[in-house]
């Protein structure tokens, strides 16, 4: 089969800009100032329109941070979290950073027509919902709501004395093992109340996760919406191949 050619079109302006604006970013450091935008469009030989646009989509990835009336700065990288059987303080604390979580409620309250559906409940049925707040070294980074099947009597008081993983709580407290999960993830914008809570604009682009999380004998325990700033948050699935080999068969010494 012959695949028709495609004409070549020369990339936009602003493209090139970020592209060049991306190189030299790779040479400065976290917390570092670009120049003035006069200057930088001077240099890269484009309009400060062209370049404001290069700017604010290197802004949305989370390379760089803009401050009105301060200036623009090369980011600091982003947290990695990895989707496994494990919660975010575990995964982000491997890293040596510091996570801490706020409880903002955490309520048993009627499971709602979608959390009914996930969790396989009956009609009626309660579920206790845990909303907090995950901050990452000082910084507010994610709002996870999950919504848990009970009874899991005396959770809140649990959270309190324990302030960390919600998935260590009920491992301790109430021999609850997460030991399946499916992830979905997806793109979101940022609400009014969730912009507030991670000092960020309304509308600031998000990653929001839905975890369906599943005991050893299959039953559903947990549904939890999440929702992460997407300029300071990547996501790294890791999978293993089931016909890989973990070691290299031995062969009989020769006599």
């Amino acid at each position: 089969m012959t695949i028709p050619r495609t004409r070549h079109t020369e990339p936009p302006r602003y493209f090139r800009a970020k592209m060049e604006l991306q190189r030299r970013i790779g040479d400065l450091g976290h917390g570092d100032t670009l120049p003035a935008e006069r200057r930088l469009a001077e240099e890269l030989g484009v309009s400060r329109t062209t370049l404001r646009k290069a700017l604010a989509e290197l802004s949305a990835e989370g390379v760089l941070r803009r401050e009105h009336g301060s200036g623009t700065y090369v980011a600091p990288p982003k947290v990695v979290r990895v989707r496994q059987l494990t919660s975010l303080s575990e995964d982000v604390g491997v890293d040596g950073k510091t996570v801490d979580s706020r409880v903002l409620a955490c309520d048993h309250v009627p499971a709602d027509a979608e959390t009914q559906a996930a969790l396989e409940l009956s009609r009626g049925a309660r579920v206790y919902r845990v909303t907090r707040l995950r901050i990452v070294d000082d910084e507010p980074l994610a709002i996870e709501i999950a919504h848990l099947r009970g009874p899991l009597r005396g959770l809140a008081g649990r959270l309190a004395e324990d302030g960390a993983s919600l998935y260590e709580a009920l491992r301790v407290h109430y021999s609850r093992e997460i030991a399946a999960v499916e992830d979905t993830v997806e793109t979101a914008l940022a609400s009014p109340d969730e912009a507030e809570l991670l000092a960020v604009p309304t509308g600031h682009p998000m990653l929001m996760v839905h975890r369906l999380g599943r005991g050893v004998d299959g039953v559903a325990l947990e549904w939890t919406r999440s929702v992460y700033r997407g300029d300071r948050f990547k996501f790294v699935a890791r999978a293993t191949s089931p016909t890989a080999t973990t070691g290299v068969a031995a062969e009989p010494a020769a006599s």
